[in-house]
């Protein structure tokens, strides 16, 4: 059910009210309930679909009060092309679109969608940015729904943030991983198990996988759209892999390896690293080994 009212733009505060400290980085729908009106929130409506891309629509016909949306291919990536369907994004572009959001040095940020891994990629960047205060709606749209949330048809028009991104932190490059491999880094391949294991797929240009990589889909690790508890996470990584290595997450475009990254960093995983360009980056490059089977 949609309102059109439910939402107070921080103009309409007032007196400053310290923000509460935010959860990070997964936020509970309660949370965000007490605290949406918060001045000082931004809140990210990323919802995105790799069939039918950013969902305008969606955002139209109800969003949460007071969200801004944002769209991944736009808002959170740069250009396709040679490093990828997903290649970061410029920071100046990127500091552009998060300024237009809102968002400010003193800002707590909570992105949502529908689990898809969009949300998880905003989160991703600011965290690599530099920002610290941001996190993800557990549960996406839905869990805020099912704790009695309600919509807004509002689009508001939030007083310009001061964001500024010099860069990103945390990235591998393609050229970099097999020496890091020797050196003990640990490969997770987000993407499901077939696309893993070769199954012909049309967004892959090739089949199959980084050779040494280890397939561990993003998925394994939410629970109807949930992030699973810390201690299931750390089951399900031991059961891939030893624990303690640093690790290295790519999966098809560099979006999803940011829900992987996500779900290890609420578990308490630490040394954890993205290889933006993933498969549709090291697949399109035909000097790049592969490697096909479970």
């Amino acid at each position: 059910m949609a309102s059109e009212s439910g939402w107070r733009p921080a103009s309409a505060v007032g007196h400053h009210v310290a923000m509460a400290v935010m959860p990070s980085p997964t936020v509970p729908a309660q949370w965000l309930l007490q605290h949406q009106h918060d001045p000082e929130l931004c809140i990210l409506d990323v919802r995105w679909s790799l069939a039918s891309g950013a969902e305008t629509a969606a955002y139209r016909a109800g969003h949460i009060p007071g969200a801004v949306f944002l769209d991944l291919d736009r808002d959170l990536a740069g250009r396709p092309g040679p490093s990828g369907r997903h290649p970061l994004p410029d920071p100046a572009q990127f500091s552009e679109s998060m300024r237009r959001a809102g968002v400010s040095s003193r800002s707590s940020v909570v992105a949502y969608d529908e689990v898809t891994g969009a949300a998880a990629r905003a989160w991703w960047l600011l965290q690599a940015a530099g920002h610290p205060r941001v996190g993800v709606l557990d549960g996406g749209l839905r869990g805020y729904l099912e704790a009695g949330g309600v919509l807004s048809l509002t689009r508001p028009r939030p007083a310009r943030g001061n964001f500024r991104a010099t860069g990103f932190e945390g990235t591998v490059p393609a050229d970099l991983i097999p020496e890091l491999q020797q050196r003990g880094y640990l490969v997770l391949d987000a993407r499901a198990h077939d696309r893993y294991s070769g199954s012909p797929n049309p967004l892959d240009p090739r089949p199959g996988h980084i050779p040494k990589a280890t397939s561990l889909p993003w998925t394994d690790l939410y629970q109807a759209g949930r992030q699973a508890s810390p201690d299931e996470a750390g089951r399900r990584l031991q059961e891939a892999a030893h624990l303690g290595q640093p690790i290295i997450a790519y999966c098809g475009s560099g979006v999803t390896a940011c829900a992987l990254l996500l779900a290890l960093d609420a578990a308490g995983v630490q040394d954890l690293h993205l290889y933006p360009g993933s498969w549709s980056e090291w697949a399109a490059d035909e000097t790049r080994p592969v490697e096909i089977g479970p």
